[in-house]
């Protein structure tokens, strides 16, 4: 079982965006951050996950939030599925899984009888400060999205 990361600093990374450009987490200092690691594009349950952010985008938007994903897909291929789903927001690359393991995610996997190493689908709120406020690990994806933001809205409320 992975150590929380809640009331920590996140831990600052740069990666590559999907147009090749790098991007660190601490350029979003001001504003909070989403920062949803997920296994793969264009499979049904990250398709599902990447849409339902992309439907409630204004409203993340609207809390001052921005949100980042992360697999260890190509930018290439983070490129053909942000144009093929009009997902408006950042998708980065971690082939390498550095930040996974940097956030805990990149576990061991069991799937029809087979071990392997993958991507733990999780998310983590992150202050306007680089404070972790909130983690989610083992994310099922229905009704996901609506909690995260649900989160917000109830802390905002404060």
């Amino acid at each position: 079982m992975n150590e929380s990361l809640v009331n920590k600093e996140a831990p600052d990374f740069t990666l590559l965006n999907e147009n090749g450009e790098p991007v660190s987490l601490s350029n979003f200092r001001g504003k909070k951050v989403i920062l949803y690691f997920y296994p793969k594009d264009m499979t049904p349950g990250c398709t599902t996950e990447a849409c339902d952010f992309r439907d409630h985008y204004e409203s993340f938007a609207d809390l001052n939030a921005v949100i980042l994903g992360v697999s260890g897909d190509s930018a290439e291929r983070h490129k053909k599925f942000i144009e093929k789903y009009d997902l408006p927001f950042t998708l980065l690359v971690d082939e390498k899984h550095e930040v996974c393991k940097k956030y805990g995610v990149w576990v061991l996997k069991k799937n029809f009888g087979k071990e392997y190493m993958g991507i733990e689908r999780s998310t983590f709120l992150i202050d306007e400060n680089g404070i972790i406020m909130k983690e989610w690990r083992k994310v099922r994806v229905k009704d996901h999205i609506k909690e995260v933001l649900q989160y917000l809205r109830d802390f905002k409320g404060e």
